[in-house]
């Protein structure tokens, strides 16, 4: 039998497939070291579990959260792990962050001290040697509008600004509309997009009806 086509996957079999991938990766770094986030008596918390899987030998996201706070950056998060602080926990190595346009060149300074600094079209990456993390400011301007109404959540042991719910998930219908993404990314804003309705139904008339086809 064929296997079937990306257009032709459910949501939920695309949320599966991201979760055993990413369980698949977290038991290949425990197998080869063990020892390394393990401690005595103690289970793993939610920072080590994020360690182990971005193969972080030193934790770059509070040495980018510290950046920030040296620099009163205002900010908020969106995307996956986003979604992460109103729906069930799934796991993601990319953390997508509006700052603020008046922060942006001031945080880009900082952070070239820990981070290698890349600037795209609508968007900047910084990256590390250290660990698989990728961050990546989002540049657009409406996203700006996010800022204002971002909470402090817990993100996988981290405390963040997070965007508000709404705004979450209409950043997710922009991103999944966005005909130049990748076809797997695409497919990964679409899971989200089912974990935040399925948290949040009242907000299923947000979706256009074209994207909400897609799961129902």
């Amino acid at each position: 039998m064929a296997a079937a086509s990306p257009e032709h996957i459910t949501a939920p079999d695309r949320l599966q497939r991201l979760v055993s991938s990413a369980v698949g990766k977290l038991a290949h770094v425990l197998a080869a070291d063990p020892q390394r986030f393990a401690k005595p008596g103690e289970n793993m918390n939610k920072r080590e579990f994020v360690q182990a899987l971005a193969n972080g030998r030193i934790d770059v996201l509070q040495i980018f959260i510290d950046t920030m706070g040296q620099i009163g950056a205002d900010y908020c998060v969106i995307g996956g792990l986003a979604v992460n602080a109103y729906a069930e926990p799934v796991v993601s190595l990319d953390l997508d962050i509006v700052i603020a346009a008046t922060d942006t060149e001031t945080l880009c300074e900082a952070a070239a001290q820990h981070f290698k600094v890349e600037s795209f079209p609508h968007s900047i990456n910084l990256n590390s040697s250290e660990s698989d993390l990728r961050i990546q400011l989002q540049t657009a301007p409406r996203y700006q509008a996010f800022i204002p109404d971002a909470k402090s959540k817990d993100v996988l042991g981290y405390q963040l600004k997070v965007a508000s719910v709404e705004d979450v998930l209409k950043g997710k219908v922009w991103a999944y509309s966005d005909q130049q993404r990748r076809m797997s990314k695409r497919q990964k804003d679409l899971v989200d997009i089912v974990r935040l309705i399925e948290a949040y139904p009242q907000l299923t008339d947000q979706v256009p009806v074209e994207i909400r086809n897609k799961f129902v």
